[in-house]
Parts: structure tokens; sequence; C-alpha cells
């Protein structure tokens, strides 16, 4: 008999490690994992964990031959300046995988004769405003707005968001009885800061980056300019979003796809909270006008009153909070204790 399971793909990552914390801490889930890389020591007795690549289909069938699955979290990619230098490497991961995952859960749902919630992270790469100047008018963007991403990561979120929408409304639709459907659900997030994990190839890391380099006493040299500004969140609360929408009654939901954020800085801005709590930290601006016009095709403000509509969903984390009673001292216990 198959063993019941929450599948977390990505698990290694920023994200997942985090989402794992809070799962285990729910003695009913068994929680199945997976990433390329090892679970960190602390975290490898909240899971079964399985290091392989998504796009291994035998891997898969094995998988899905042991377990039942009831909820998957899909964590797992190739975030954005990464995906930018191997753009068809991202597409495989990105998109094919995700293609694999969804075919999974439908073909699990027919099996069960109920739905496989499908829980989907996207990203605001999702969106493309042209120019500084649209921007900057349009200052909180809806989900249905500006859907032109310049990146491969954006398109390939942006393309991910249609195809859970197809495999939970329409999949199969010709078929002389339609089969059940996934439940797919997305979040698109704003740039995520952590106070635990180090940053790895997004491009809105600099904000992460900033923090963790002054904690260090390590000179940090910023690679968009001072004015340059997009919505942020902390990890608590991206975890906090995914557990809320996964919990929401399926009839609430208006959408598929939902923003979510908690707050707007500019690097300068980032900065001056930085240097109020490390004075010391050398911190320049050297714009690389590649990458920050990515972050300048990314709105300042995303619109999240859907979400708080449909599923109750409020930041826990305002801006003095995340840095006051989250970032800064866990950085700065993290790194002192480093250096005992």
């Amino acid at each position: 008999m198959r063993k019941r399971v929450i599948f977390i793909t990505g698990a290694s990552g920023e994200v997942g490690q985090a989402l794992l914390k809070e799962l285990a801490q729910q003695a009913e889930n068994q929680i199945l994992t997976m990433d390329l890389h090892p679970l960190p020591p602390e975290l490898r007795n909240l899971s079964t964990h399985v290091e392989g690549d998504l796009l291994n289909l035998r891997l898969l069938a094995r998988l899905v031959s042991e377990y039942e699955i009831d909820v998957i979290y899909h964590l797992a990619a190739l975030l954005s300046t990464r995906a930018e230098i191997q753009p068809e490497e991202a597409h495989q991961v990105n998109v094919e995988a995700t293609l694999q995952l969804l075919k999974i859960a439908a073909e699990e749902s027919q099996w069960r004769k109920r739905s496989v919630q499908f829980i989907f992270p996207s990203s605001i790469a999702a969106y493309g405003l042209p120019d500084r100047e649209t921007k900057a008018h349009f200052q909180r963007v809806r989900e249905f707005e500006w859907n032109q991403p310049r990146t491969m990561y954006g398109c390939n979120k942006l393309y991910c968001e249609q195809l859970g929408s197809y495999f939970s409304r329409y999949y199969r639709q010709l078929a002389a009885e339609q089969p059940p459907t996934i439940d797919f659900r997305s979040v698109r997030f704003p740039g995520l800061i952590s106070a635990y994990t180090i940053p790895s190839g997004g491009t809105s890391d600099y904000a992460p980056e900033m923090l963790h380099a002054a904690a260090q006493g390590i000179p940090y040299t910023c690679f968009v300019r001072e004015e340059a500004r997009i919505p942020f969140m902390v990890m608590p609360d991206a975890v906090r979003a995914l557990l809320l929408l996964a919990r929401a009654p399926r009839a609430s939901l208006t959408r598929q796809v939902y923003n979510v954020t908690s707050f707007s800085l500019s690097a300068a801005q980032i900065r001056d909270r930085v240097l109020a709590a490390f004075p010391n930290a050398q911190i320049t601006f050297q714009p690389d006008l590649k990458r920050e016009a990515i972050v300048d095709s990314w709105p300042a403000d995303i619109d999240d009153s859907a979400a708080r509509m449909d599923w109750n969903w409020a930041p826990e984390y305002d801006v003095d909070r995340a840095f006051n009673d989250y970032l800064i001292p866990t950085i700065k216990q993290r790194y002192a204790r480093s250096h005992l």
C-alpha cells in the first residue's frame, strides 16, 4: 500500500527549508522532499528525502509507485539570473519538470477520484513593464496587468501559471467523461528576504546580500541604482502565504494566481536600514545596467487585494517588524555564532 505524503520539490532551497520546518510541526503530515542537494543536517529527520533530478522520469515513476501524493509544493526552479545565463536549461527545469509534475498530479487525481492540490510559487518576474515612466505611473499592479516578462525565468513562471490553470480546468476536456482535475493554486511572490539562508541567484537578491554582507563586515557593491524599487516580503510571511492559500476552501477562490506582498523599498532605503543596524557597513552602488533593467521591468508594488479578500491574506511583518524583529537580530545572531 502506498504511503500518503505531502511532496515538496526544491526542498533544500530558501523557501523549501522554511516550508519544511512549518509543515513538519504538524504531526499528521508525512513529508516527501526532493532536491538535487541534501537537506541541511538539522532538517534531515523531518522528511523522507530524495536527492535527484525532476527531469529523471524513471525516478519520478518510482516515487509515484511508492507514495500517494496529497499535495505538491513545487518549489524547484532555476532562478532569474542563472536562467538568463542558461535559458535552455532553465526552460527544461522550470517548464518541462513542472509539466511532468502536473501530469502526475492529474493522473493521481483521476486514480483517487479527487483532486491533488498543486501549490506553485510564481514571481513578480512574470511582469514586464516597458520603461521607468510606465513603472512610475502604475504604482500597484494587478495580476492580469503587464504580463510581458523580459526574462526566461519570468516567461517560465507565467507559462507554468497557464499550464496549471489548464490542468485544473480543461485537462482532457474532450474526453467522453472528463476526469477529476487537479486543484492548482499559485502565489506571485515579490522579492524574498531570509535571515537564515544565503541568496542564490535571484535578481532581487541585492536586498538580502546587502544585509548578510554587512553582518559579516564584508564591503558590498549593489548592482542597482539607489532609486530602484520593488516590493519585498520576509520568508516567514512567504511560507504563511503558501500555507494559507493551501488551506483556503476551494469555493472561496476567485482565481488561481494571486499576488502577495508586504512592503516596497528602494535600494537606498534598504541601505539606510542596514546602516542603522551596522554603522560600519560599506555599501556602494555600481549599477549593472543589464540586471538593473530587469529590476526596472518589475512593478514598484503589487496589488494583493484579491488574496486579502479571498483567503484573508495579510502579512505579519511590515517593514519595521521585518527589519527590527526578524532580519537584523537573527542575522546578527547567526554571524556572531559563526565567529565563536
